[in-house]
C-alpha cells in the first residue's frame, strides 16, 4: 500500500516525494456508485509524540456510522505547513488497513489540490491508496477567491496562479466555510456535491466530524458495528 517512496525525514526529502508523486494525480472523476464514505483524522497524544489516527466508514446516503478504525504510533514528522500528510497518513493507513468495510471514497480534513506544490494529504492519501479522496479544508493555505454568499451551497473557485486548484464552499448558513479540492480520482464539482451531501445540520461533514471527534477521544462515538 505504502511502496512508491520510502518514507522521507527531512523536509528536503518530503519535498522530492511530493513532486515526483503530483503527476499520477487524476482530477477527473474515476470512481464508481458511492455507498460508502469514510472520513480520515489525526490527533496527538503524549504532547505530540504520538499520533492518533481514525478512519470512520459511513452508509451513503443516509451517512450512519457502519464502522471505525484507530491506529496509534509515534508521530514520524514535525509539523511544517505544507508537508502535513508526512506526519498524518502513515498512521491512517495503518488504521486503513484495519477496517473490514472499505470506503468507495475519502473525505480528509485537510488539502487536496489546493496546495503549493499540488500535492497535499488528500492528493497523498489517494495516490498510496488508489482510491477517490477528497479534501475539506477548515482554513485556507493557498489561493483567492470573490465574496462568498452566506446559504449553504454557496460556493466560489479559489485561484493560485490564474489556476483553479480547489472552492470555498459554505456547508452550513451563515456559517465558516470549508475549503473544498480535488484529492485524487475526483473532479472539483463532485467534490463540492459530496461534501455537502454528507453535511447535516452541522459545519463539517459528517465523516469528518466523526473522524474528528474519534481522532481527538471526544464525545460518545459509540461501538464499531461490522
Amino acid at each position: 500500500m505504502n511502496d512508491l517512496h520510502p518514507w522521507p525525514r527531512t523536509i528536503e526529502q518530503a519535498r522530492i516525494v511530493q513532486d515526483q508523486l503530483r503527476d499520477r494525480v487524476i482530477l477527473d472523476d474515476r470512481l464508481g456508485e458511492v455507498r460508502w464514505v469514510g472520513g480520515a483524522d489525526l490527533g496527538f497524544e503524549e504532547q505530540g509524540t504520538i499520533a492518533r489516527a481514525a478512519v470512520v466508514v459511513l452508509s451513503f446516503p443516509e451517512l450512519e456510522r457502519v464502522e471505525y478504525a484507530i491506529a496509534r504510533m509515534p508521530t514520524p514528522f514535525p509539523y511544517v505547513p505544507g508537508f502535513l500528510s508526512f506526519r498524518e497518513v502513515p498512521a491512517i493507513l495503518q488504521a486503513f488497513e484495519q477496517l473490514h468495510q472499505k470506503p468507495d471514497v475519502i473525505l480528509c480534513d485537510g488539502q487536496g489540490y489546493a496546495h503549493p506544490r499540488r500535492f497535499g494529504l488528500a492528493c497523498h492519501l489517494g495516490v498510496l491508496l488508489d482510491l477517490p479522496t477528497i479534501g475539506a479544508a477548515k482554513s485556507r493555505l493557498i489561493g483567492e477567491h470573490d465574496p462568498l454568499g452566506p446559504a449553504k451551497g454557496d460556493w466560489q473557485p479559489t485561484l493560485d496562479r490564474a489556476e483553479t486548484v480547489g472552492a470555498v464552499v459554505r456547508s452550513r448558513h451563515n456559517c465558516r466555510p470549508l475549503y473544498v479540492s480535488s484529492g485524487h480520482r475526483v473532479s472539483l464539482p463532485t467534490a463540492i456535491d459530496l461534501v455537502l451531501r454528507c453535511t447535516t445540520r452541522y459545519r463539517l461533514p459528517e465523516t469528518t466530524r466523526w473522524a474528528d471527534a474519534i481522532a481527538s477521544q471526544r464525545g460518545a462515538y459509540g461501538t464499531v458495528k461490522l
